[in-house]
Order: C-alpha cells, then sequence, then structure tokens
C-alpha cells in the first residue's frame, strides 16, 4: 500500500530512498529482497524514485517501464521483466550523480575487525561476485558498488544494497553460498542475465557503524588463475585509486587529499584470483596478521 501511494522510504546506509510503484510484480520482488530494510517513513528521502508501466505506439500490447526521479526520467524505458533491475541502476546512477558530499569510489567495500577493506574496479573485474562472498563469510558487507568516504572525518559510511550477479557468476555464487538469498535471473538486460543478492542481515543491522580504510586492493579476476596477492608502489596505487573515483575531479584540492590520505595510510595491492575459497582464506589472514 505504501509503495503505491506515498510511497515506501527505506534507509540505505546514510540515505533514505523513497520508492513508488503500481507495479505488482516488482511489489513482490521488493516485498523479499528488501525485508530486513529499515524503513524511515517519518524521515526526510535524500530520493525520491518511481517505476512506471507504458506502453509504446508502435507496440501498445508491450509493457515496458520507466525509472523516474523527481519525476524525470533519466534514461530510456525497459522491458517490464527487468523492472527490479531497472529500479537498482536508477538508485546507482542518482547516488553517482548526486553525491558530492562524500569521495565516491567506485569500489567494493567490506569490514573486519573495525578496518574497511576497499576494492576498486571497473566492470567485470568480479568485485561483486568477490564481495557477495566475503559479506557471507566473516565480512561485513559496505557495499559492492560505492565506497563512500567522509573525508573530513576520514571514515567510510557503509551502504549495503542488493548485489547483482551477472552471467556465469550467478550459478558460482549459487553453489558456494546456498544460503544466499538471490532473487530470480532478470534475463536479456543489456549487461546479459541479472540476479540481485540480499545483503545478510547482520550488515543491514550496522550500517550506521562507520570505519576507516586499512587496505586497498584492486582485484581482477582471471579463470583457472592462482591467488596472487601482490604489494604495489604507492603512486600506482594513487593513479589507480583517482581513476576509480566518481567525483575526483568536481571534488577538487578535495578529492586529491581524500585519495592521498587513503594510500598513506592503507597497504596497497593488486589480486588476481579464480577461487573464492581460496581468496576468503588468503584475505582473513591478511586481517589477522595485519
Amino acid at each position: 500500500m505504501r509503495l503505491q501511494n506515498k510511497g515506501l522510504r527505506v534507509a540505505m546506509g546514510p540515505f533514505n530512498v523513497c520508492i513508488q510503484t503500481q507495479y505488482k510484480p516488482l511489489i513482490v520482488q521488493l516485498y523479499t529482497l528488501y525485508s530486513h530494510y529499515r524503513l524511515a517513513q517519518d524521515e526526510i528521502a535524500e530520493f525520491h524514485v518511481r517505476i512506471v508501466t507504458e506502453r509504446s505506439i508502435k507496440n501498445p500490447l508491450k509493457l515496458k517501464v520507466r525509472f523516474l526521479i523527481d519525476g524525470q526520467s533519466p534514461f530510456e524505458s525497459f522491458p517490464e521483466d527487468q523492472a527490479l533491475a531497472v529500479l537498482e541502476w536508477g538508485i546507482n546512477l542518482a547516488i553517482a550523480v548526486r553525491v558530492n558530499h562524500f569521495l565516491l569510489l567506485h569500489s567494493a567495500v567490506v569490514e573486519k575487525n573495525n578496518n574497511v577493506m576497499l576494492f576498486p574496479a571497473w566492470p567485470g573485474s568480479g568485485k561483486t561476485t568477490l564481495c557477495t562472498a566475503l559479506s557471507h563469510r566473516g565480512f561485513r558487507l559496505f557495499s559492492d558498488e560505492f565506497g563512500l568516504m567522509d573525508f573530513r572525518q576520514g571514515v567510510f559510511h557503509p551502504l549495503p544494497r542488493l548485489m547483482p550477479l551477472k552471467n556465469e557468476s550467478i550459478p558460482v555464487i549459487r553453489k558456494h553460498l546456498p544460503e544466499a538469498v538471490i532473487g530470480q535471473p532478470i534475463p536479456n538486460t543489456h549487461k546479459g542475465t541479472v540476479a540481485h543478492v540480499c545483503p545478510p542481515e547482520e550488515s543491514l543491522q550496522l550500517s550506521k557503524n562507520t570505519a576507516k580504510a586499512r587496505w586497498i586492493i584492486f582485484p581482477k579476476w582471471v579463470a583457472e588463475s592462482a591467488t596472487r596477492l601482490e604489494p604495489i608502489a604507492d603512486a600506482e596505487a594513487f593513479m589507480l585509486l583517482a581513476s576509480n573515483a566518481f567525483n575526483y575531479e568536481v571534488l577538487g584540492a578535495s578529492g586529491f587529499r581524500a585519495v592521498a590520505q587513503l594510500i598513506s595510510s592503507c597497504d596497497c595491492y593488486t589480486l588476481v584470483y579464480s577461487d573464492l575459497d581460496e581468496i576468503t582464506a588468503a584475505l582473513h589472514h591478511l586481517v589477522d596478521e595485519t
């Protein structure tokens, strides 16, 4: 009823998102995958988003869905069975283009022992798959997509949202993590087949608990490769991290100082991996050893 009327306000880390839709299949999906999120009905929402249905003039029998933020549509409509993916992409886009009071890194982020581990990388590196595995095996999920750094205080804010697995990663995670709550696969998107993993309940319950970064690891999944975790020079790490920030140039000197602060306070590595059990054990050992 809230989704269909004034909107359902959902707490997502430091933000509240007001979601509205009349599309019943999406309502069923959200009821399942958002079940452990805190509701924020009496709080201010930073983002007001909607999923609406429409029919094209050329094909009036075919229903499509469109994402709106503040009543405006940032991209084209999509097939109706992609409604959940469209909503998640739209919320990500809103965060990426509107949030400038944080340094916004394109990075998976997990935490253990009150220390944050960053995995900055572009799509195709396997960071979501790795993040999903770690967040179900002893690490706390901050995000599979955004590293939100309060550069004034030097801490990272959790933003635990649905983790979108793609293509071959879906059966891999189903086999590796039988306890994970995974939505129905959505085929034929522009990213292939997508299925969303619900964050572990504990990560949602602790989503107000910030932490400082201790490790920066630039990952790359390579089929059949042995696990290689190798230190890199600060200068190289600086360039790689800055290139994986959404708003580094927008922040100017503040962005430069934030990245420099991260590099100076973190151990930096490159990572090549293929086996999830092997890399999970290696990263737990890295944390414990440190």
